[in-house]
């Protein structure tokens, strides 16, 4: 896994950003991020941490994968291109309406399921990989 930063300076990686985040949200808010950001580490070993917009964790592999979200009674997990991906599992709980984004709230008690979670950041990355590979060509 490959850590990228979009600040300069002797600023943290954008992994240590991440770890301070999950640090700092007290209770089931950090235990659901931390979750979550550990099975798309091991869905996408190639992934790429990233940190943008003033505070928010970032996963990219040839694009934005996935985007987490805290909010006081949410962790909001974004694709970026998750309307064009398959969601047999009913993942997707949030963004509906849109024609690009889609997006999964994790509430407090949730239970994640890790198996549909892996299989959609999968498909996340072969969309994302495939468009770099078709415009190339």
């Amino acid at each position: 896994m490959k850590t990228a930063n979009d600040k300069t300076g002797d600023t943290a990686s954008a992994s240590e950003q991440i770890d301070a985040r999950i640090a700092e949200l007290t209770g089931w808010r950090g235990a659901a991020l931390a979750k979550v950001r550990a099975i798309i580490r091991q869905a996408d070993p190639e992934v790429v941490e990233t940190w943008k917009w003033r505070g928010v964790p970032v996963w990219e592999h040839a694009g934005i994968v996935c985007t987490g979200e805290t909010y006081k009674s949410a962790v909001k997990l974004t694709f970026a291109k998750g309307a064009s991906l398959p969601d047999p599992a009913g993942l997707f709980n949030s963004s509906l309406d849109g024609n690009t984004r889609r997006a999964i709230d994790i509430h407090e008690g949730a239970v994640i399921d890790e198996a549909a979670l892996t299989a959609l950041i999968r498909a996340a990355v072969a969309l994302n990989t495939a468009g770099k590979k078709s415009k190339k060509a």
